[in-house]
């Protein structure tokens, strides 16, 4: 799933001056929005990264106005949007992040070791921006920081995150992190390709064809990744074949095939309802839709990227507007501090910096987990409907234990969809328009009343005050004309009610 632009709009109300780290995790959130998801709070240089001064300067403001007096207040930050981008090709670049000592210490700092293509063959303004890029992707690919040992096994692992622009515009990173060959022990690495595309099967085909080719000398990575760079990127459900040399094997024809479903291409569900039950998805989904403070726990990065998405992803054809990280860095851990919503993932060992949260749901995916929910609100059973809470535990039931990842996309993308269907699927009936270029005017009262179950009612109430539904509504007000796979659902299930009348 491509997930649009993120909206940074801060609506903080204060009754107090909030405590340090309070106001810290505030900041963080605002750094993440500046600097993107991956830049670094401490040990920063100015003449490295130039808007860290507009950054000291908004912590300044924020300060003094805390301080200034202790009435209501509310702060509004600044709303980036994002320019709409056509993706043309696979990638813009890829990186092999290594470890690299410390000379007279015991710790290792990330450094990158191979990228292609060069920052030499970019333009200067250019080259400029990817330099302060590449420093956030390094926290990425090594989130935990620098205490590693050489290790003689490692498992490899694949997961992604996003890099928020200044404008809003995100990029997709995707990395594969194994232990090189070799003999001995020896560091990890991290393959990490930076992308506009989200597709997430798809690069993890591509780094398996690196992988194999970094097996055999990191020379034969070049020409395979400048074919999949001259290749354009293929329409939904298209397939675009990659022609490679490898000695020995002469050369191999490599078909990447985009799912035809592009709002799902991003996701596999299998990993989320592998850490949870059905029932506890649900409670999950409740929380999301009414963009609560969520925090996902697991050992594994590859579980907290793939998880936090599907999450993400069962919001069609909602998406989720505030902070979304889906590995946080140990340097930013101060974002669970932050009052806004957010969807974060954190590694298991620290849970003794989160665990301190109130008002917020904490998900422990570690399998076995005694307690699946670390700390939530109570609430989370009695959010949806319950008629439709039945509907939607026997659609996930259809699913079956040996079903393809395509498959169980569909059974539970279409069980979630069905549900914003009959909860606010009527909402076009309730946008007056006049005549002209005008846009239409949305009418709350009538569409809340026009709920088809009296039970959705309270539900529908609770989520049309969300930003995802303000700014899903603020869109269809300016088209006149709605198309696509919701719009498509709601004509059928309108179609199916008024069979059912007529008999």
């Amino acid at each position: 799933m491509v997930l649009p632009a993120a909206r940074f709009d801060w609506m903080v109300h204060f009754k107090n001056p909030p405590p340090t780290r309070l106001l810290k995790g505030m900041v963080c959130v605002l750094f993440v929005t500046v600097f993107g998801p991956g830049a670094k709070m401490s040990n920063v240089d100015t003449g490295d990264y130039g808007p860290m001064k507009r950054l000291s300067t908004m912590f300044s403001t924020l300060q003094d106005k805390l301080h200034r007096d202790r009435s209501d207040r509310v702060l509004t930050l600044p709303q980036p949007t994002a320019p709409a981008l056509a993706v043309t090709s696979f990638f813009e670049y890829l990186v092999v992040v290594s470890l690299g000592k410390k000379r007279g210490q015991g710790t290792y700092e990330p450094q990158i070791t191979y990228q292609f293509p060069k920052l030499a063959n970019m333009e200067r303004s250019q080259r400029e921006e990817e330099e302060k890029s590449l420093k956030a992707i390094l926290l990425f690919c090594f989130p935990e920081g620098v205490n590693w040992a050489p290790l003689t096994e490692y498992p490899s692992e694949t997961f992604s995150f996003v890099l928020t622009e200044v404008d809003g515009s995100r990029r997709n990173g995707y990395c594969r992190r194994l232990l090189p060959h070799g003999k001995g022990a020896r560091a990890p690495e991290v393959y990490c390709i930076i992308s506009r595309v989200a597709c997430f099967g798809l690069f993890s085909k591509i780094f398996d064809e690196v992988e194999k080719r970094r097996q055999i000398s990191m020379a034969m990575i070049y020409p395979f990744m400048q074919s999949l760079r001259e290749a354009p990127f293929p329409a939904p459900g298209n397939t675009v074949q990659i022609k490679s040399f490898i000695p020995e094997s002469g050369t191999e024809i490599i078909s990447l095939t985009r799912p035809l479903d592009s709002w799902l291409e991003h996701v596999d569900f299998r990993t989320l309802f592998r850490c949870l039950t059905d029932e506890e998805v649900l409670k999950v989904f409740a929380s999301t839709v009414l963009e609560r403070r969520i925090i996902f726990m697991a050992e594994e990065l590859s579980t907290l990227s793939q998880v936090l998405h599907a999450v993400a992803a069962l919001l069609y054809p909602f998406t989720w507007q505030h902070t979304f990280i889906s590995i946080v860095p140990s340097v930013l851990i101060d974002v669970v501090m932050a009052p806004t919503p957010y969807l974060l993932g954190v590694q298991r060992n620290k849970l003794d910096d989160v665990i301190d949260q109130s008002d917020m749901l904490i998900v422990d995916l570690t399998e076995g987990a005694e307690n699946t929910f670390i700390t939530c609100i109570g609430d989370e059973s009695t959010i949806l409907p319950e008629k439709l809470q039945e509907e939607l535990l026997q659609a996930l039931c259809c699913r079956r234990d040996n079903s393809t990842s395509e498959e169980l996309n569909k059974v539970v993308s279409e069980a979630f969809l069905s549900f914003f269907v009959k909860t606010v699927g009527h909402f076009s009936s309730h946008v007056k328009r006049s005549s002209g270029r005008q846009p239409g005017v949305f009418q709350k009262k009538s569409f809340c009343k026009a709920s088809e179950h009296k039970a959705s009612q309270h539900f529908v109430k609770r989520f049309i005050q969300t930003q995802m539904f303000d700014i899903f509504i603020q869109e269809v007000e300016r088209r006149p004309t709605q198309e696509g796979f919701f719009h498509k659902k709601i004509a059928e299930y309108q179609e199916s009610k008024k069979k059912e009348k007529a008999k």
